[in-house]
């Protein structure tokens, strides 16, 4: 399924890119990107593509994924609002190394390789920021997989409900504002499903965290700190 190109112009000034830039460049930007409407669960582009370019989340999310096995997914991080995404394809490889899937009806705006990497010659504050970026991304995965392998499964839960908590906030009844299926917080915490549904409900059990709704509210912060530093081994 293809996604589809809309003639909503952007503001030109929310997403990473154009906060970035110069003020001279965004007619640049103006005149080279193309504005996509994705729809729910629809995928932005595959693991494996060929890398044709770098989107920004205009309006809306998405989850960035790898494969995990035969038939599961290991979800990496969210986007939101002004996030970049694609450009993992950055590197030498001329294939997207994650997989990219809209988690509500969303926004995107594409930028071409050839432009983008013009635009990084250009705009110096931009390439630092993306080198921090990049920087402050690897380090976070390495931390991932270090969670992966000592944290306890409970911690593991734990971890990603803080985690989307400090990333997207709450809503106005408290719940943490990002709509999830629990497959997805499921591969976001690196846990088979049934472990999960199971952790929740001792969770709810325990006063940890309640529910409204397919909505999580955390109860018990504190408590879920403290199962982050519990470990297998």
């Amino acid at each position: 399924m293809e996604i589809k190109t809309i003639s909503k112009a952007c503001d030109l000034k929310s997403c990473f890119l154009c906060k970035l830039c110069l003020k001279d460049w965004l007619p640049a930007i103006e005149v080279h990107k193309k504005n996509f409407f994705v729809k729910k669960g629809q995928p932005v582009f595959k693991e494996g593509d060929p890398v044709k370019g770098i989107y920004f989340v205009y309006e809306g999310s998405a989850k960035v994924y790898k494969k995990w096995g035969a038939e599961k997914d290991l979800i990496i991080r969210f986007a939101k609002k002004g996030d970049i995404l694609g450009h993992l394809g950055l590197g030498e490889q001329s294939f997207y190394p994650v997989s990219t899937t809209a988690l509500e009806p969303s926004i995107v705006c594409y930028i071409d390789m050839g432009f983008f990497e013009s635009t990084l010659m250009i705009n110096t504050q931009l390439t630092y920021k993306l080198m921090r970026f990049f920087a402050n991304e690897l380090q976070q995965s390495e931390k991932r997989m270090r969670d992966l392998v000592h944290m306890s499964v409970k911690g593991r839960i734990a971890q990603a409900l803080l985690a989307l908590k400090n990333q997207f906030g709450v809503n106005e009844n408290g719940c943490i504002n990002i709509e999830l299926s629990r497959q997805d917080l499921a591969s976001y915490a690196g846990v088979v499903y049934e472990t999960l549904f199971r952790i929740i409900n001792e969770f709810i059990s325990n006063g940890f965290i309640a529910l409204k709704g397919k909505s999580i509210v955390i109860t018990n912060e504190e408590m879920l700190l403290k199962l982050t530093s519990e470990n297998d081994l």
